[in-house]
């Protein structure tokens, strides 16, 4: 499976945001892939998050989330890509990653659980945490794709939670503010959330200088496929479940460890 990771600028321009979008997923399609991932807010950025992050949120099924479905049939490939989602009867909004199929269907989406209240940051003055238990996956050309945003990359059960659920890659979408020794942060995660999980992880981050760039593909082995810098970019690369099967048969650390993670049902937004 090839997987192109779309490495973007957005900003407070929804429309401007969406003609990215597109240019980079042509690009993406161009290069053989059948899995584009847009960062975190996506749809609309600001360096500092303020109440138009909830002014500007769309329904699930709103005029973002249509442009995206459009993108996906016309190039006839998969799209996930982060926006601001509308929280009925909230003054805050849901941080939401949206997937959108290769045949211009809706395919999943994922709200943010663990919100960024930290490094005098507070995402959940603006944001309301999902209320979902459980994991997001979808299936692209044979491969099992778990979503998950930013914060949650330093929760490691949420992403074990998704390798005990099957997923072959797992998809982070990240607005990575920056600071110090965040970068190394994200890079560090990235890599310990491959090798523990012994699957593809995938880190899309918004460029600089509304975040720190840096997007990156690790391999089970914790090995850098492939690392983006700190401009908008495109990139593409393979996905081999094989390189997974082997990795786990020298590594079968998923198959030995002496505990389950515990198996909750999921919310009903996530079925």
């Amino acid at each position: 499976m090839k997987v192109s990771i779309a490495q973007l600028h957005s900003t407070d321009d929804i429309e401007s945001n969406l003609a990215t979008i597109e240019e980079m997923t042509a690009a993406a399609a161009a290069d053989g892939a059948d899995l584009v991932v847009f960062p975190e807010f996506a749809m609309y950025d600001l360096p500092q998050p303020d109440h138009r992050f909830v002014e500007v949120a769309q329904p699930l099924d709103g005029p973002f989330t249509g442009a995206l479905r459009k993108l996906a049939a016309r190039h006839g490939v998969v799209i996930v890509a982060g926006m601001l989602e509308t929280a009925e009867g909230e003054d805050r909004a849901y941080n939401t990653l949206y997937a959108a199929g290769s045949d211009g269907a809706y395919l999943a989406h994922y709200r943010k659980v663990h919100l960024y209240d930290a490094f005098s940051a507070r995402e959940s003055d603006l944001i309301r945490a999902s209320d979902a238990i459980g994991p997001v996956l979808f299936e692209v050309a044979g491969t099992v794709v778990g979503l998950s945003t930013c914060y949650d990359i330093r929760f490691p059960e949420s992403s074990r939670e998704l390798a005990a659920a099957g997923a072959d890659l797992i998809v982070l979408a990240a607005s990575w503010v920056p600071g110090p020794r965040k970068e190394d942060h994200l890079r560090v995660l990235s890599r310990a959330r491959a090798i523990e999980n012994t699957v593809y992880f995938l880190t899309a981050c918004q460029a600089p200088p509304v975040s720190t760039g840096g997007s990156v593909l690790v391999d089970p082995m914790g090995i850098i496929v492939g690392e983006l810098g700190e401009r908008p970019e495109v990139r593409t690369f393979e996905v081999d479940k094989e390189r997974i099967a082997g990795v786990r048969r020298v590594n079968p650390s998923l198959t030995d460890r002496r505990f389950e993670v515990r198996r909750l049902q999921p919310a009903e937004e996530v079925r």
